[in-house]
């Protein structure tokens, strides 16, 4: 399993992590048919923002710990980088309730950049948000 520390921008499905639904955003339809809702979910050592597709949003709450397989980390509309299944990968519920976990890093809120060595892959850059955008910090 892949820590969510651990991974970096890809076209690629290859990430298997586990991790906790912290926060579940509201369901929305793209294109008039396509259900869509982002959750903020974390391991015990970064967070991320992560999308759910179609049954996905209403099969998952806050406080499920979920199995990602062949996972994609890519960029979505708006130039906002998100873990999903995408079309190859799965997702499943293992659990719920006891994960260790931290909301800092967010692996979404961090500027990436074409590795100069390598073009096909990224490097971190500066951080954008210490907290996640999209799931403000309450007061």
């Amino acid at each position: 399993m892949l820590p969510l520390k651990d991974i970096t921008p890809a076209a690629r499905n290859n990430i298997n992590t586990q991790f906790i639904i912290l926060e579940k955003g509201k369901i929305t339809l793209e294109g008039g048919q396509n259900k869509t809702c982002m959750g903020l979910v974390a391991d015990e050592t970064a967070s991320v923002h992560f999308q759910l597709w179609n049954e996905e949003c209403d099969a998952f709450e806050a406080g499920d710990i979920v199995r990602l397989s062949n996972g994609i980390f890519s960029y979505q509309r708006g130039n906002n980088l998100v873990l999903r299944a995408g079309k190859r990968g799965k997702v499943e519920k293992v659990g719920e309730f006891t994960m260790a976990f931290v909301e800092s890093p967010n692996m979404s809120e961090i500027l990436w950049a074409p590795d100069p060595n390598n073009s096909g892959k990224y490097v971190r850059g500066s951080v954008i948000s210490t907290h996640s955008r999209i799931f403000p910090p309450t007061i």
